[in-house]
């Protein structure tokens, strides 16, 4: 018998193959009638330079192939609907975890909010060995519990390198005089509005079971309970593809942080973070977690995926949503262009990152398409309504992934992905700001966008 999940996963296989051929006829890839007498030649029509600038913004799109690649077979070849997460062992079995919180401290009653819904999911997930660790820049004042150890970082505490912001509140958590843990426990890496969920816990406690590897990352929603900014939300179901699809297939084919990885729902080996460490100086402070991956991936050490996931928000304004780019296309340049990376190590994430930077001169191809056609190979034009359609696609499955069919009804289902699909224009004009800003901008400045809505006041 087919399980519900194995019908859902090869649906969504044949909904990819659609789009993609429905896009490759629709960019004129095959054509019915062949018309090649009226073919111009862009060598005689533009002259040299402008056949050759046209050629190469085409090009240009190619750097995005990789990644591309990365997601459609990581989407193919693993179950995109996974079931239940399967305990593979006891609870009572498992090394300790820390799950830590790091925060500036600027939404305390977020913290505590959220603090004490993380806790009773970990109970009633039937989690034993564990606390949760609060390193803040403010005293968040938690209300004392066995399970629960809050951290204020010293004002004056400054780190070998010079490490700011996130990095230096991690890295002091790993000073002798502050740390209480063993190298071999686990520490749960959580930004201060990321939910647990039954199936994330159980999947962080199948890998630190299997011991395999030393560091791990899963999923990400931002679709779960109230949605706060629908044009944020639905642009994010980008990311919840990426997660399933270049993330997935990095970590459980290769182990390696190929394309880097993101800054919450990390679970590390205590010995082995510890020896890769968060001081890494100014370069490393921007897009930390992206340091410390490449710079684990350079000292040799292992990744793998964890099953289950894990719920935060998306920015509350188009304003923040413009920042957090902005800071993550700065930070992934300066860890690109660091000399403690191999070049080795990072050339897929060196690609990736250089097709985010040429953003707004390969966005320019929808225009110059159709005002100054070239002629190109058939394989060229392949790859090119290939790498479209993907990308298109990642929307729409994001929708499936985030959205529940059953929650909200077939037509609110299908309006959801109709609005993701409708804010790719959005999402490319923020994208293309937040890059050319990003070049030209100040860098080295740790934007934190809003995690808390004002309170109603009440007349």
């Amino acid at each position: 018998m087919i399980r519900s999940s194995n019908i859902r996963h090869i649906s969504h296989c044949c909904l990819l193959m659609i789009v993609i051929i429905i896009f490759e006829y629709a960019s004129g890839v095959f054509k019915w009638t062949n018309d090649n007498e009226n073919e111009i030649d862009p060598w005689l029509m533009y002259g040299y330079v402008g056949a050759t600038i046209l050629y190469l913004l085409r090009f240009l799109t190619f750097l995005s192939l990789p990644q591309v690649l990365f997601n459609f077979i990581g989407l193919i070849i693993y179950n995109a609907f996974p079931e239940k997460v399967i305990l593979k062992g006891s609870p009572l079995l498992a090394p300790f975890i820390c799950i830590r919180v790091v925060t500036r401290g600027d939404y305390p009653q977020l913290v505590k909010t959220n603090i004490q819904r993380n806790l009773t999911k970990c109970l009633e997930a039937g989690l034993e060995n564990f606390q949760f660790e609060i390193v803040s820049d403010k005293p968040i004042n938690l209300t004392p519990h066995r399970r629960i150890r809050e951290l204020t970082v010293p004002i004056n505490y400054r780190t070998k390198s010079g490490a700011l912001f996130k990095a230096r509140a991690l890295q002091y958590c790993l000073e002798t005089t502050v740390n209480e843990l063993a190298d071999h426990d686990w520490i749960v890496h959580l930004d201060e509005e990321t939910l647990l969920t039954e199936n994330s816990i159980r999947g962080i406690l199948n890998f630190v079971l299997d011991g395999k590897h030393q560091f791990g990352q899963g999923l990400i929603t931002y679709a779960n309970e109230n949605v706060v900014n629908w044009i944020t939300t639905l642009a994010d179901s980008f990311r919840v593809t990426d997660d399933m699809g270049k993330l997935r297939l990095q970590f459980t084919m290769f182990h390696r942080p190929l394309f880097s990885m993101k800054g919450s729902y990390v679970v590390t080996q205590m010995g082995a973070e510890k020896q890769v460490s968060f001081d890494n100086g100014l370069d490393g402070s921007i897009a930390e977690d992206c340091f410390f991956a490449m710079k684990a991936y350079s000292q040799g050490f292992t990744f793998n995926f964890i099953d289950g996931e894990m719920w935060e928000k998306s920015p509350f304004t188009l304003w923040d949503f413009l920042q957090q780019r902005k800071r993550w296309l700065q930070g992934i340049l300066l860890v690109v262009h660091s000399k403690a990376i191999p070049l080795r190590k990072k050339i897929l994430l060196g690609i990736s990152c250089y097709s985010w930077v040429t953003l707004p001169l390969s966005t320019s191809n929808l225009i110059l398409a159709g005002l100054c056609p070239i002629i190109c190979p058939l394989f060229i034009d392949i790859l090119c309504a290939f790498i479209g359609a993907v990308s298109i696609y990642m929307y729409i499955f994001g929708v499936m992934k985030s959205f529940s069919l059953y929650r909200f009804g077939a037509a609110r289902y299908i309006i959801c992905i109709c609005g993701a699909l409708a804010t790719i224009p959005f999402n490319l004009i923020i994208e293309n700001i937040a890059v050319i800003w990003g070049l030209f901008g100040k860098k080295h400045k740790f934007y934190v966008v809003r995690k808390e809505l004002r309170p109603t006041i009440t007349v």
